[in-house]
């Protein structure tokens, strides 16, 4: 301040200290206790000491710079010789060296435990926050582990190193690496999601090759669009072969040291997923190892695409929590017209409806990741499974990004620079939604999931019914949605609304049997009887906003 009491030019004042160095596991109640219910308590201590890590200003920096600091392809060498190789900055493979560190890619897998993969959903949801273009080689790989798992060769050669919790990323052979990583090559620039319009072509070789696959070598000519993580240690494709679409299982370095007939014609320009790299690539006679049965190739690969499908929702609901947390921690620090943000009846409004978002998000996404620890030896967990994962990564993926715009604008202009955090989440958010499977895609198997097996909708109804009698609105919503599945002929067409529904239902049902009331009450009088998809902040009188603030707020 100057003598005469004005501002100096250089004084700053009324703006947030940064959210950093808060532990992401403990200031977060709502991931905390879902974690703990649905079968992960024996993680807590891990969990609560990932959160601190990822927590610390360093880690944060590391993730903005591993995004202001995009992979660059570099396709030649100084001779004219292709050289197919991808430059990460050093940022990227700290993080990458952490989130595997900390077994992401493989521990439900590599440690099979009732609540693994609860305990894997709260970490990825948490690491989405901070460096969310890590997390797709994270998710590839962790999906291929099970489709390699029903190949006694490949598993014996590939597993024990995929497994791993080392980082390693050398372009050498399998045989000389402490740990790799998968990705996948599905679609092509005709065909998008209709894969079976695929042309690249894979000719049986009769066992010649650097491994003695017998009848399973195959050379592949063609193109993929998008080949997501060129840089990792193998490829999940699909390409013709004589007997129909198939799935390959081609690595990018032979045995022999050579480097496999890959070539990147060039890396995607994305809106996010900037750390990351996704290319176009071309297949000149490519070494490739067939997985499954000729023709067999799509329900081959979507056994790794339930998986990753887990992971979009997982992913979208971290983003959404980083997002919502970045805009409370603002609105409690900012003032204006003589009130904190967070004390004007109506920016409170917004706020809490965003926690709402958020808690059930986390709850609807875990609960899914129940499912999959329990599907091998539960029937009906397999079946809520099979229709929810679906389902469930419609819903979230569909509310992230709504949510992160609107968190952006709590922030008002310091929310649309890139300096502040909200960029990266916003850039980032659109994404899982397209991602594995786009809304429609994930609506209509919704579908077939209901009409293949006899009994999964009355899985899914048994799991809303437990909360039966707990709320009369809820009650009102399951019975309405009971009669929407009763003799209906035109489901494709409703398809969107109706898995939004059931999704919203199941979230009311989840906060109902385990939420603080006020959250519980909140969401079914913002969610339920048709008031779904509104802005956010227009939820009616009597809700406890202040309570599901504080719940929410990101402070120890």
């Amino acid at each position: 301040m100057t003598k005469d009491g004005w501002a100096a030019t250089g004084d700053i004042d009324n703006q947030p200290p940064p959210l950093e160095n808060h532990n992401l596991f403990t200031t977060d109640r709502a991931l905390r206790e879902a974690t703990l219910r649905d079968g992960a308590a024996w993680a807590e201590s891990g969990l609560v000491r990932y959160g601190a890590t990822l927590g610390t200003a360093e880690v944060m920096a590391l993730g903005r710079q591993a995004n202001q600091n995009p992979p660059r392809h570099h396709p030649f060498d100084r001779f004219g010789q292709r050289r197919d190789e991808v430059e990460f900055h050093p940022a990227w493979h700290a993080i990458m060296q952490l989130i595997i560190g900390e077994g992401l890619h493989a521990a439900p897998f590599a440690e099979p435990r009732p609540g693994a993969h609860v305990a894997r959903a709260a970490a990825y949801v948490m690491h989405g926050q901070v460096e969310p273009g890590s997390l797709c080689p994270t998710t590839m790989t962790h999906g291929a582990i099970s489709v390699l798992q029903r190949d006694p060769e490949l598993a014996l050669m590939w597993l024990p190193t995929i497994l791993s919790r080392t980082y390693d990323s050398r372009a050498v052979p399998v045989t000389q690496k402490s740990g790799a990583l998968i990705g996948m090559g599905m679609t092509e620039r005709q065909g998008g999601s209709d894969l079976r319009a695929n042309t690249t072509r894979a000719l049986p070789v009769d066992g010649s090759g650097p491994w003695e696959t017998g009848s399973r070598a195959y050379r592949l000519t063609g193109h993929k669009w998008f080949f997501s993580a060129p840089q990792s240690d193998a490829h999940l494709v699909l390409a013709q072969a004589p007997g129909g679409l198939s799935c390959f299982f081609m690595p990018r370095v032979l045995p022999d040291g050579s480097r496999n007939a890959i070539q990147i014609q060039r890396l995607k320009d994305k809106i996010g997923n900037r750390s990351n790299a996704s290319a176009e690539v071309e297949f000149d006679g490519a070494w490739a190892v067939r997985l499954g049965e000729e023709g067999r190739g799509v329900s081959t690969i979507l056994e790794m695409g339930t998986y990753t499908r887990l992971d979009c929702a997982l992913g979208s609901a971290g983003l959404l929590r980083g997002a919502v947390a970045q805009a409370l921690h603002h609105a409690a620090h900012r003032s204006a017209f003589q009130l904190h943000l967070v004390d004007h009846p109506l920016m409170g409004n917004v706020l809490a409806d965003l926690a709402l978002e958020s808690e059930a998000a986390i709850a609807l996404s875990l609960r899914l990741a129940r499912a999959f620890d329990e599907a091998d030896h539960d029937p009906a967990s397999m079946a809520f499974r099979r229709v929810c994962t679906p389902m469930v990564k419609y819903w979230v993926c569909k509310r992230a990004p709504v949510a992160v715009t609107e968190a952006m604008e709590v922030l008002g202009g310091n929310g649309y620079v890139e300096e502040g955090p909200l960029a990266l989440l916003y850039r980032e958010a659109p994404l899982n939604s397209i991602w594995e499977g786009s809304g429609n895609v994930m609506c209509l198997d919704m579908l077939r999931a209901i009409n293949r097996e006899p009994g999964t909708l009355d899985v899914l109804f048994a799991e809303l019914r437990q909360a039966s009698g707990a709320d009369r609105r809820l009650d009102t919503a399951i019975a309405a949605l009971e009669t929407e599945f009763t003799g209906r002929a035109d489901r494709e067409h409703a398809a969107r609304r109706l898995a939004e529904a059931l999704s919203v239902a199941l979230q009311a049902s989840l906060l109902v049997r385990h939420a603080p009331a006020a959250i519980a009450d909140a969401f079914c009088a913002s969610r339920l009887g048709g008031q779904s998809g509104r802005a956010f902040g227009a939820m009616p009188a009597g809700v406890d906003c202040r309570a599901i603030i504080a719940r929410a707020m990101p402070c120890e």
